[in-house]
């Protein structure tokens, strides 16, 4: 008996220093970013790798702030995570709310049609022919309805509706509730960890959302912030120029700072919604 919690005792100490290793191992490059752009050219060019900064300035931040292109960008980037994020949960809690009615007519066909999208899709250039078709091209709709539903989503998210107990939906159609009132007043809040999880992913995607709009977006105006950020990366600042018309380089505080900013709102909302995070994809997954 000793020798076994001996045993279970090594592991759990094994696993925790494993997990404390991989922890360590990703919050460095982070710290090193946040000090990099705190810090001044001359200090990042001379002392390499560094976590506090000697020489401590804001330099980088207040030059991005004062960035006309980084403001729209990140105006950008809220419009497309916040109108994007409501219609992929709408979407996907109301199809997959569907799809769990057993009652449904040709319901299996259309979860294999959903499960198929998971193994084969049309492909890019037929996605971007239909939606130039509807002529949503340079509009915030092409990133949106482009990428609605997620089918992983929609699966367990019904699997999660089909777990529910019937007599919660029988108790409430004796009430006289329909559909639309059965749907908002009882299983929307009963669903909260799964639509917050699916909330946190469907956020996530949106605000890192580089892809879609270099494809189906033109126009500077709308370009959201991961494709500035690339940019800024790797070009030079065309805002700025010297007499000879050469121009200035983003500085390192500029660019790590604004690696910082785009990473800050996800950092903020995180912790709100990891409670549900656990708990929300168990439940969907119990039953399928």
């Amino acid at each position: 008996m000793r020798q076994a919690k001996g045993h279970d005792l090594f592991f759990t100490c094994l696993v925790y220093f494993i997990l404390l290793l991989g922890a360590v191992i990703a919050i460095f490059p982070l710290f090193y970013v946040l000090a990099v752009s705190f810090s001044t050219e001359y200090e990042y060019l001379t002392r390499g790798f560094f976590v506090i900064p000697k020489q401590f300035t804001l330099d980088g931040y207040l030059y991005l702030l004062a960035h006309p292109g980084f403001i729209l960008a990140f105006r950008n980037a809220v419009i497309i995570s916040l109108g994007g994020t409501a219609l992929n949960i709408v979407l996907t809690s109301l199809m997959a709310y569907g799809l769990s009615k057993r009652w449904l007519k040709l319901r299996s066909t259309m979860n294999f049609m959903v499960f198929f999208t998971m193994l084969f899709s049309g492909g890019m250039i037929p996605t971007y022919l239909v939606v130039r078709s509807l002529h949503l091209l340079d509009s915030f709709w092409a990133i949106w309805l482009s990428s609605a539903i997620a089918a992983f989503n929609v699966i367990v998210m019904r699997s999660f509706f089909q777990s529910m107990p019937l007599e919660l939906e029988e108790s409430a159609r004796i009430d006289g509730s329909g559909e639309w009132r059965l749907f908002l007043s009882i299983i929307v809040p009963l669903s909260m960890p799964v639509i917050a999880t699916f909330t946190l992913f469907y956020l996530v995607s949106n605000w890192n959302t580089y892809f879609s709009a270099i494809i189906y977006l033109n126009d500077a105006k709308l370009m959201p912030l991961q494709v500035f950020l690339r940019q800024m990366l790797v070009e030079d600042d065309p805002t700025i120029s010297n007499a000879s018309n050469v121009l200035y380089k983003y500085t390192p505080a500029a660019k790590m700072a604004a690696i910082m900013l785009t990473a800050l709102p996800l950092l903020v909302i995180f912790p709100f919604l990891q409670k549900y995070f656990n708990k929300g994809v168990m439940l969907g997954s119990i039953k399928g």
